[in-house]
């Protein structure tokens, strides 16, 4: 089957999505978990230490500066994850999806020797009022962390109802994600379908601040 940017769009719609085995394979599998993760907007959990350094402000942190930077970042290899499933089917897919304005990517930017480097974010895709978070990466401390935080905080003021993590992990579980069956997954979905919510990538400083007060604080 020749993938397109449309048949993506229409496959989230269903509740479903596509993975490479591996970075270097030539073929996408579909797939629509029997148990689904989504982390609930309004029961975000902040972790006390990681609300310290959202407010020092260690990072810079942008909204669809570099889209292509991202997934890239994304794909590469790393200690705790020597493959990946992002390949290059995949890679130029969801840059057109961006392109089309249905994938956004947050950024998190360090600096080293004077100059602004990438050192972490993450992508997905928004449809309706639904994100479908696709992937994350980080190359210094907590920078795919202070990336999530940021992507709740723009999701929230833009009216989303539905962050889908397709699966659940311990780092995601300490920010509140969970696990739903696949029948009450596509439940939240079809309803978050039927609104409308708008991806906001440039946000009023002050909102945005005022937005990372209003996180729950948790105590680990």
């Amino acid at each position: 089957m020749h993938l397109t940017p449309e048949l993506l769009i229409r496959a989230y719609a269903l509740g479903i999505f596509p993975m490479a085995e591996r970075r270097d394979a030539d073929t996408v599998h579909w797939i629509d978990p029997e148990l689904r993760g989504i982390l609930p907007l309004e029961g975000f959990h902040l972790p006390r230490k990681l609300a310290r350094r959202v407010r020092r402000g260690d990072y810079a942190v942008t909204a669809d500066a570099d889209f292509p930077a991202v997934i890239r970042g994304c794909a590469e290899p790393g200690p705790r994850r020597p493959e990946t499933w992002i390949n290059d089917t995949i890679e130029g897919l969801y840059c057109e999806l961006h392109r089309m304005g249905c994938a956004h990517s947050i950024e998190v930017w360090g600096t080293e020797g004077g100059e602004r480097r990438l050192v972490g974010g993450l992508y997905g895709v928004s449809l309706g009022a639904a994100f479908f978070g696709e992937s994350m990466f980080s190359r210094a401390v907590d920078a795919s962390k202070v990336a999530l935080v940021h992507l709740v905080v723009r999701l929230r003021l833009g009216g989303f109802r539905l962050l889908d993590t397709q699966f659940t992990t311990s780092h995601l579980r300490q920010f509140g994600a969970l696990e739903v069956p696949r029948e009450h997954y596509k439940a939240l979905l079809a309803g978050a379908l039927q609104q409308s919510a708008r991806f906001p990538a440039d946000v009023d400083p002050a909102a945005l601040d005022a937005a990372l007060a209003t996180l729950r604080e948790s105590s680990f």
